[in-house]
């Protein structure tokens, strides 16, 4: 995969699937995923052990932390810090690039 040129919106595809994840790179403290997932769909709550960012290459989320939620649309990104509990909704059908660091 490395020296390739990749289409970030042909990395992941739902075809039937509710949920789809790639891991494109990782190590012991870091990773690169692409990840897809069908509208209405959520990735239920749960901690990132390395800082994180996520960035919408179609569709839109929404990441609740506690009480605050924010929405992301196509060409958005969001980063926050590890530990921090949260949960992934899909407003509509949607991939994402999730960086943790």
């Amino acid at each position: 995969m490395f020296y390739n040129v990749l289409k970030a919106k042909d990395l992941v595809d739902l075809d039937d699937k509710k949920f789809d994840r790639q891991v494109l790179m990782e190590n012991s403290n870091s990773s690169l995923s692409a990840i897809a997932l069908k509208k209405e769909e959520i990735i239920d709550t749960h901690t990132s052990e390395e800082n994180a960012a996520v960035y919408v290459i179609d569709g839109e989320v929404e990441i609740h932390f506690d009480a605050e939620k924010f929405k992301l649309d196509k060409g958005e990104i969001l980063m926050f810090k590890k530990d921090k509990e949260h949960k992934v909704l899909a407003l509509k059908d949607s991939k994402f690039l999730l960086i943790k660091i």
